[in-house]
């Protein structure tokens, strides 16, 4: 189960992505120019990548430090970590 203050985080993370996607749907409207519209996915790319660090990190901090986790849980945990860093 995630912590609440990481789920907070979380959803402000992503509250201030959608508006930034909406931002860069009105920059393609309105014709801005590409180098501008790709500088702004780029800073999205990134936004995103830090979410899923910090789930990762809170997900792995919640499996790994109960005592009782089997050596499934714990390639569980890796299998995800593996799978977001591709």
């Amino acid at each position: 189960m995630i912590e609440e203050k990481t789920k907070k985080d979380v959803v402000v993370r992503l509250k201030t992505l959608k508006g930034h996607i909406q931002g860069i749907v009105n920059m393609v409207e309105d014709e801005k120019q590409c180098e501008e519209v790709l500088l702004q996915i780029t800073a999205i790319k990134a936004s995103i990548e830090k979410i899923g660090l910090i789930l990762i990190e809170d997900n792995a901090r919640e499996c790994l430090m109960e005592t009782e986790n089997s050596s499934e849980d714990v390639d569980r945990v890796l299998k995800n970590i593996i799978k977001f860093l591709r």
